[in-house]
């Protein structure tokens, strides 16, 4: 399987813009620009999407380990922060809040540990990666 994106830039890199269009078309033509990278501009950029696209690979992965571990979660939220310093994506940290009845700390923990390790965008990053994670009764 491949799945694919194709970015589109006009112009300088301070004073241009550009858009990114994704397979699906979920995003089609969505606008970015210096702006929307580095100050508050409209816009998306690639920061923001690789938040998007970790924080979405960690909770699916997550309801997998669970699911196979004997768990149904009845919800799992994650909020990633990407960290972008001199040029370079240097960490990411997921904050995971659970909801899984039944479950023991400790499984939980592990569970959180295994998919923190295995989900696809975790093994693709070249950052320091850590996670938060609260279970609610």
């Amino acid at each position: 399987m491949k799945r694919t994106a194709t970015a589109v830039w006009n112009g300088s890199g301070k004073d241009g813009n550009g858009h990114l269009t994704t397979q699906s078309t979920i995003l089609d033509k969505s606008q970015y620009s210096f702006n929307s990278r580095f100050a508050e501009g409209k816009g998306t950029n690639p920061e923001e999407l690789l938040a998007a696209a970790h924080a979405g690979c960690f909770t699916m992965k997550l309801s997998f380990v669970l699911g196979d571990a004997g768990f149904v979660p009845d919800s799992l939220e994650t909020t990633a922060y990407i960290n972008f310093e001199n040029g370079s994506i240097t960490a990411s940290h997921l904050v995971v809040k659970a909801k899984v009845k039944g479950i023991d700390q400790a499984l939980f923990d592990t569970s959180v540990r295994d998919a923190e390790l295995n989900c696809p965008v975790s093994r693709v990053l070249n950052a320091e990666i850590t996670v938060e994670s609260s279970l609610e009764s």
